[in-house]
């Protein structure tokens, strides 16, 4: 778990400040945050979730696994932007989240890097208006390093290739300039999208973990817009990539929650 970079001052918080309302779900220690409709369906679906009222239900959705025993695993989303995900993400850790899973898409600015494969951001670009009011003492924005290993190990367990590195986030979907996209391409930045580097942001600030996979939706590299959002491999990786974070998020909350139960003589 991450250390807080500073204690916060009473003059630092916000008028309006996220809280846990009367009847708001709990959340467990795992949550996962689908930027793309479609795949919030899927995970909804194979994960059997049921979605769950809430006082901001007009510009996103959570959704929970059946309650048993255990503390339930939550959905959420879609999202649209680092302002969008960001009120998502504040959310989910008032109700109680400690560990983020991210999924979203994201255009190559790489020749090397083709629609459906799969992207691991470790550190972001900000070029969103979000970040800066989250102040994180000079830190790079970067994703949690043990959260990354271990999609990693999935995907390599999966056998599922992937690139692992910078990406670019912007506000500006109509902005992503030639000159813009050769700048980075040059910096050795994977690809562009719109909520990394706000999301990396807000998890230092807060003191949660937070990491993500990205799939290739379309591509820039050679300063021409090549979409892919009927290509067939998006398809299959997104979903891959869906059920590597819904295992994940599902493995470590048991594991958090069996290791919070105290033990009985039966199981020594």
């Amino acid at each position: 778990m991450r250390h807080q970079l500073h204690r916060k001052t009473a003059r630092e918080r916000g008028i309006i400040h996220p809280v846990k309302g009367k009847g708001a779900p709990t959340v467990g220690p795992d949550a996962i945050m689908v930027m793309i409709a479609s795949e919030l369906r899927y995970l909804v679906r194979v994960s059997m979730a049921q979605e769950i009222p809430f006082n901001e239900m007009s510009i996103y959705h959570l959704f929970q696994t059946k309650k048993g025993a255990d503390i339930p695993l939550t959905l959420s989303g879609p999202f649209l932007g680092a302002p969008h995900a960001t009120i998502g993400m504040e959310k989910l850790i008032v109700l109680g989240a400690k560990r983020i899973w991210v999924l979203g898409w994201c255009a190559s600015l790489q020749s090397d890097l083709r629609i459906g494969q799969v992207v691991i951001p470790t550190s972001a670009v900000s070029e969103e208006g979000t970040s800066s009011h989250y102040p994180i003492s000079g830190h790079t924005p970067e994703s949690d390093a043990e959260m990354t290993l271990a999609l990693e190990d999935a995907l390599e367990r999966r056998r599922t290739a992937f690139s692992k590195g910078w990406v670019w986030t912007t506000d500006a979907l109509y902005r992503e300039t030639p000159q813009k996209v050769l700048h980075y391409q040059k910096r050795g930045v994977l690809a562009v999208e719109m909520e990394m580097s706000a999301l990396m942001t807000l998890a230092l600030y807060r003191s949660v973990a937070m990491a993500g996979l990205m799939v290739v939706s379309d591509e820039l590299f050679d300063l021409k817009w090549r979409p892919g959002f009927s290509n067939s491999l998006l398809k299959k990786n997104s979903r891959v990539a869906g059920e590597v974070l819904l295992e994940l998020a599902c493995s470590l909350s048991q594991s958090v929650i069996r290791a919070s139960k105290p033990s009985t003589v039966g199981d020594e």
